[in-house]
């Protein structure tokens, strides 16, 4: 069966975890789940859809609107962004999506709640009481039917001009299970490729097409309908897969599932991906304070 997942975390399930050239390991934080898949080698890469590096998911309770500056998930996921940051240098968070597609809006609703600072002088942030800050720049670039340019050629010349050390790009996911979608957070050090997961291919936004280290932060909120449809009718049952697969072609692979509530999951799930942003990049200034500015 062919899926379309971005979940790193999915393929290995799929092709199994023991598979040559794929290390896994299992840890928790609190009540969260975190998961760390490296892929060591091409053949690996090729067999699981991805590209070589490393793949941190993030496994927590659906959010709720009390969701504060508190919750140890914000530090979780930084602490977990951290270990594939750059030490110093001027970064640069890109939300990926389109903002007036709802699902597809993480990325530009997360950078919203991301402290730019590049901006700010010595003498203004110490006026504020802010020593030290990290140099910040926030840039929600858009899609090629708003722009006319592809997302990769705009993150380059930025890169360019403003001398930054690395992007942290936010998009929207693709899963394969209702369960994750909202939930999960999957944190990569290989960057994003727009769309994949829905079969829509644009260029990858990795070191190779913008110059500097690309770390990938996405939220799942869509699923593949043929995906979706063996994952609830078949679980893990080959031949009913098969079935299944077989009676929703052609007419399924253009059908993309997202939940009912997905205004309130992308709003919740932006909130703590941008925060766990700011606590990574700007460590020195507690959450209440973060969350104040933002």
């Amino acid at each position: 069966m062919q899926i379309r997942t971005d979940l790193a975390a999915e393929a290995a399930e799929l092709y199994g975890q023991n598979t040559d050239g794929v290390h896994q390991r299992t840890y928790f934080c609190g009540d969260m789940k975190i998961s760390q898949i490296t892929i060591d080698t091409q053949s690996a890469a090729e067999r699981l859809g991805k590209m070589q590096g490393v793949y941190i998911t993030c496994y927590f309770k659906a959010l709720t609107d009390d969701f504060t500056s508190s919750d140890e998930r914000i530090f979780a996921i930084a602490n977990e962004i951290k270990k594939l940051m750059p030490q110093t240098g001027t970064v640069l968070a890109a939300g990926i999506g389109n903002k007036n597609i709802t699902p597809d809006s993480i990325g530009p609703k997360a950078c919203e709640k991301i402290l730019p600072t590049r901006h700010l002088k010595n003498s203004v942030s110490k006026s504020f009481g802010f020593d030290n800050l990290r140099s910040v720049c926030v840039l929600s670039p858009g899609v090629l039917g708003q722009t006319g340019a592809e997302i990769v050629e705009l993150l380059r010349a930025v890169v360019k001009e403003l001398d930054v050390c690395c992007i942290i790009a936010v998009d929207s996911l693709a899963s394969n299970s209702l369960s994750r979608l909202g939930c999960t957070v999957q944190i990569s050090d290989t960057g994003i490729s727009p769309g994949a997961g829905i079969g829509l291919r644009r260029n990858a936004i990795n070191k190779d097409t913008v110059g500097v280290p690309v770390i990938g932060i996405g939220v799942p909120t869509v699923a593949d309908a043929l995906t979706l449809s063996a994952d609830i009718l078949c679980r893990g049952n080959d031949e009913q897969t098969e079935e299944v697969l077989n009676k929703l072609r052609p007419e399924g692979r253009s059908m993309i599932v997202t939940p009912c509530d997905i205004d309130l999951l992308t709003d919740r799930a932006s909130l703590l991906v941008g925060m766990a942003i700011n606590a990574a990049l700007q460590p020195e200034i507690s959450a209440e304070d973060l969350f104040a500015l933002i």
